[in-house]
């Protein structure tokens, strides 16, 4: 098997009695080792003849405080959501030096924490020394500013900092596309400007020579980047409606061949990655960081009995996922709510497992993906505590409990799988003569194999197949 620039995965693979081949996870994939490798390009190096002419100076990480208001629920879950926004926060990029909570009803209308609290902050970012706040929650455009106004440093909140992820994890056009629609999105009513020029309107002559329909009371420039910014999402919805086209075309394939598909969804950082890799060896990037996987990937694997079945790989979810970007990702999502079943990965070493599972299950009602069957996989077993995970059993009564890392219940998976996937529905006995084998070679990937005889006329297969392959069967069936 290669990747999509046609190399072989480093990979050891391990038989198992059932026939289905499990890969190890100590390479961490191909994509991940192309993005920590250092490689030299040629023709780009500069002579210097005094080496004190360099200045050689290490990146310098956003230094960040982080607020929450906690609202509802107890102290754990209040620092449950603190300690994410944290791992969201150095994901992207920041050095976390203070978090603070604050407990009331519900956050304050100007400045999100109260006036009161929001001096008391500025005070701990002039200790800490620190560059950026970041809010556990969705600020308004009035709720920034006035905070902003007060802190004296950048505020960012919750969805604002996800969308910065996203942005740095994008890799595909498509995944660009829509990571820049949700940014836009969010953008739009948060548009301001800096000093007065933002509110001066363009008119007559002062229009910078537009011409004919540029002329008169003219509108702001706030008004004009706002024109802009409508005009660049309209046209990134068309693009993303046209990529969607090309990806719904490969999904009509994969139907008319009856290949049932099978999509790995679940929290970000659960380690739906690792679990694609060890069942397919397909090489793409593990990474212990929120959302290291944004572009969905697309693997065949087969089941023991010879049933082919595809592996889609998705974003990872988070808790209060920003609307904007479940409205852009909507054509990938699609590879959720369009599969036979669903693999929902939960991290079984997060101290709140369930508050995870009930995050996806949301973002499942919005995809309209609830009433596909489903599969809870609990990973990372061999990390986790036993108290967790034997409430996990009694709540979860038909999940799965495996560890990606070290392969133990990976042979259960594959038996919940193979239990749960549509099985073809007519049985064909056909003979097959050689020079058809085209069709032997499909009757071994798509259909499930009773029995194969060699013969002098042929290849008799007795298998059970979709109704498609079996009516281009038909013409060599038995009497």
């Amino acid at each position: 098997m290669t990747d999509h620039r046609g190399h072989e995965p480093k990979r050891d693979v391990e038989p198992t009695d059932e026939g289905f081949e499990f890969h190890d996870l100590e390479g961490e994939g191909l994509d991940l080792e192309e993005r920590n490798a250092l490689r030299r390009v040629a023709g780009l190096r500069t002579d210097l003849e005094d080496i004190s002419e360099v200045e050689y100076r290490q990146l310098r990480l956003e230094r960040v405080v982080l607020v929450g208001v906690w609202t509802e629920g107890n102290s754990d879950d209040a620092d449950n959501s603190l300690a994410e926004l944290a791992a969201l926060a150095e994901t992207a990029g920041s050095e976390v030096l203070d978090a603070l909570l604050q407990r009331r009803g519900k956050p304050d209308p100007a400045t999100f924490v109260g006036s009161g609290k929001a001096i008391e902050l500025r005070d701990v970012i002039v200790e800490t020394g620190a560059d950026t706040l970041i809010c556990d929650g969705e600020l308004s455009p009035g709720q920034l500013r006035k905070l902003e106004e007060i802190v004296k440093v950048k505020v960012i909140d919750r969805t604002a900092l996800i969308l910065d992820i996203f942005a740095q994890h994008a890799t595909s056009k498509e995944g660009k596309a829509q990571v820049e629609l949700a940014q836009m999105t969010y953008m739009l009513p948060r548009l301001r400007g800096w000093g007065e020029s933002m509110s001066r309107q363009a008119g007559g002559r002062v229009a910078g020579g537009a011409g004919i329909g540029s002329r008169g009371p003219g509108e702001t420039k706030i008004e004009t980047d706002r024109r802009r910014l409508r005009a660049r999402m309209a046209k990134l919805r068309r693009d993303i409606k046209a990529m969607s086209v090309v990806r719904e075309t490969k999904r009509q394939e994969r139907r008319r061949n009856d290949v049932p598909s099978v999509a790995i969804a679940g929290y970000t950082n659960a380690g739906k990655s690792s679990l694609l890799n060890r069942l397919t060896g397909a090489g793409v990037l593990v990474e212990n960081a929120l959302f290291a996987t944004l572009d969905p990937t697309v693997r065949r694997a087969v089941l023991p009995d010879g049933r082919g079945f595809t592996l889609t790989d998705t974003v990872g979810f988070v808790r209060h996922l920003p609307h904007q970007l479940v409205e852009a990702f909507k054509s990938t999502l699609e590879e959720i709510s369009g599969a036979d079943l669903i693999l929902h990965i939960v991290d079984g070493s997060h101290p709140d497992p369930e508050s995870q599972l009930a995050a996806v299950r949301e973002v499942f009602a919005e995809i309209g993906a609830r009433d596909i069957r489903e599969i809870v996989v609990v990973n990372k077993i061999d990390a986790a505590d036993e108290v967790v995970l034997g409430r996990l059993r009694r709540e979860e009564r038909n999940a799965v409990f495996i560890s990606a890392k070290t392969g133990e219940g990976l042979e259960a998976l594959i038996g919940a799988i193979d239990a749960d996937l549509p099985r073809p529905l007519v049985e064909v006995d056909v003979l097959l003569p050689y020079r058809r084998g085209d069709l032997v070679s499909k009757l071994h990937t798509d259909a499930e194999l009773i029995s194969e005889e060699h013969t002098g006329d042929g290849t008799r297969v007795k298998a059970r197949v979709a109704p498609g392959l079996a009516a281009e069967l038909s013409s060599y069936a038995t009497p």
